[in-house]
């Protein structure tokens, strides 16, 4: 009888351990998924026509077109006989598991900030997903570049391997929202200046530049007058970081895609230490543009005629005075994205218009219509100018020369 009792009492042991095993897994692997979101993995590991996380997704470069890797648990190819070892190693020191080199599209400057637990978390849950037997593509790069061993030379230069250390200065809510920014969130792989070598100093993190081969300005968050959010509320900040839209402006483009698939689902204790972090890195500044480098009368011409444009085609939704009518239409007037030195955003939204992203807290976001069709090269470069010079706005004129580039520039 006690030996019956016995072998009762161990078997219901043993089902609470794997129960409660098993409830931890689950517990885990919601938390990759949930960390995986956060980094935005999906916007690059699958293909607009594919499925989730196989990769093929083609990313342009200066130096070539790389295909995104397969990174479903199917053993033969994807990571499916990876072990945590082996997925941390990738994202903490970029390299596979077999020690070679990975190129820097993959955001491992800044992955590698990611805690080994976070890391754990998501390939839990990626070992979760169903898996997909689909081949990596080989990349397509020009000569020398397909020559991994240069990448050395790169890593030497702009890569510093180590996890996110804290700043005891610091509150525990600004450290997370630095570890997200910094981290996972890898911000600076847009909102920095790239330059020849395709890297980026440490010096000039979330300062600003051109988004290659993507025809976008990624602006500074280091500088209010440009994207810099330290005159912004936590709440003007928190909205637009979780909806695409606030009383202060909206996201179009890659960044309506940011917010899309990944920071509208972070919770709010993620979202609130994300804004704080950023509020506190923006440099106050007077907005001072760099000087026309247009005639003053080709100046003054295109002013009068960007008024005509802007009244028959813009003012019914951002009104007679650039007031806007947040949050679904914004203000032009002391906007500072529109007043940046780069022009590039605002002719290209003239161009091509475009939609905030589809959110949970937006769900059916207003869009603003194309005009390429209806509007001349000089039509655009004038109401882009009168945007940029009127309402107190400090920007530069623009010309028609650098309406047509964009005009022709592939949309991505």
């Amino acid at each position: 009888m006690r030996s019956a009792w016995l072998t009762l009492l161990l078997f219901l042991a043993s089902t609470g351990t794997v129960a409660q095993a098993q409830d931890n897994r689950t517990v885990v692997v919601t938390r990759g998924e949930y960390l995986a979101r956060a980094g935005d993995c999906i916007a690059c590991h699958t293909a607009p026509d594919g499925q989730i996380f196989t990769g093929g997704r083609a990313m342009p470069t200066p130096f070539g077109t790389l295909y995104t890797s397969n990174i479903t648990p199917d053993p033969e190819t994807g990571i499916g006989r990876w072990s945590p070892d082996d997925f941390y190693k990738t994202m903490h020191s970029g390299r596979f598991p077999d020690g070679g080199l990975i190129y820097p599209a993959m955001p491992f400057g800044s992955y590698t900030k990611v805690t080994r637990a976070d890391s754990d978390a998501i390939f839990a849950y990626l070992r979760s997903i169903p898996p997909v037997n689909q081949k990596n593509r080989p990349h397509d790069l020009r000569f020398p570049y397909g020559n991994r061993s240069l990448i050395l030379g790169w890593r030497t230069l702009f890569f510093s391997e180590g996890e996110y250390k804290s700043d005891p200065s610091k509150s525990a809510e600004w450290n997370r929202g630095s570890y997200l920014v910094e981290g996972l969130g890898h911000c600076g792989m847009c909102h920095s200046p790239i330059n020849a070598l395709g890297g980026t100093p440490q010096s000039e993190a979330f300062k600003g530049g051109l988004i290659p081969m993507q025809n976008w300005y990624a602006p500074s968050l280091t500088s209010n007058r440009e994207a810099g959010l330290g005159d912004w509320s936590i709440k003007d900040i928190t909205d637009l970081l979780q909806t695409g839209v606030s009383a202060r402006g909206v996201v179009y483009g890659p960044m309506a895609e940011v917010v899309h698939n990944s920071l509208q689902y972070l919770n709010d204790e993620d979202t609130k230490a994300m804004a704080v972090y950023l509020k506190s890195i923006a440099e106050s500044g007077t907005r001072v543009p760099s000087s026309s480098a247009l005639p003053t009368t080709e100046s003054s011409l295109l002013t009068s005629l960007g008024k005509t444009v802007y009244d028959a085609r813009c003012a019914s939704c951002h009104g007679a005075q650039g007031e806007g009518k947040p949050p679904h239409w914004p203000p032009l007037a002391n906007n500072q994205s529109i007043e940046m030195e780069s022009a590039v955003n605002p002719i290209r939204m003239v161009l091509n218009g475009g939609y905030p992203p589809g959110t949970e807290g937006n769900p059916r976001p207003y869009g603003m219509p194309p005009f390429a069709g209806l509007l001349s090269d000089n039509e655009v470069a004038a109401v882009v100018t009168y945007i940029r010079t009127t309402w107190g706005n400090r920007g530069t004129p623009v010309s028609a020369r650098e309406a047509n580039e964009l005009r022709s520039a592939p949309l991505n």
